[in-house]
């Protein structure tokens, strides 16, 4: 059975973006070679990336040519690269095709499809998306967060999950410091579905 792990930048108050749209390119952000390097080992390992609309779309407008843009670095050619060619599901009510290795489900029964493609994937699936990720948790199938906190509180913006006010029990499983000040984090989600019976 596969594991799905939120894997998102955040601030130390636990925003995932100041404004709308910022998510991944704010100011606040501190993303080096080190920090994308690491990126980029952490998504070849995956065997499946599961995206919500907007998180997709943000990533689409910019990953897959930016791995012919020979102005960027090749760590961010290879990051590139990886999103391309990864096998992708992207969650959607709207949309009804995609590029780049991507396959669509939608509708009422989003969460049972997701479920099930939990259940037959071998390996970890990461969950790119606030609204989906807290879909998941309230589902008890979120497994994982990965958190990359950087040095900074934002007060306001986009938390982590969206509309979730229950108390969710993590158990740290793996931590690494880099060297701007950022933080990685890894948590397994203790009891999930107990959680979101609550």
């Amino acid at each position: 059975m596969g594991r799905f792990v939120y894997s998102m930048q955040v601030s130390l108050d636990l925003r995932i973006e100041q404004v709308p749209g910022d998510a991944g390119a704010g100011e606040w952000l501190r993303v080096d070679e080190e920090l994308h390097r690491e990126a980029n080992a952490r998504m070849r390992a995956l065997a499946l990336m599961v995206h919500g609309r907007v998180y997709y779309e943000v990533m689409e407008e910019h990953w897959p040519r930016s791995s012919e843009d020979t102005s960027l670095p090749d760590f961010m050619r290879e990051y590139g690269e990886i999103w391309t060619a990864k096998p992708k599901v992207l969650v959607s009510r709207t949309r009804r095709s995609a590029d780049h290795n991507t396959r669509i489900i939608g509708g009422d029964d989003a969460i049972e499809q997701l479920a099930a493609l939990r259940a037959e994937t071998d390996g970890s699936i990461s969950v790119g998306g606030a609204a989906l990720a807290t879909q998941l948790l309230r589902a008890g199938l979120l497994d994982e967060l990965l958190l990359f906190t950087h040095p900074a509180i934002l007060g306001f913006g986009r938390p982590l999950f969206d509309d979730y006010d229950l108390p969710i029990d993590l158990d740290l499983m793996e931590q690494r410091t880099f060297e701007h000040g950022v933080t990685m984090h890894r948590y397994a989600i203790r009891d999930a579905k107990e959680a979101s019976s609550c």
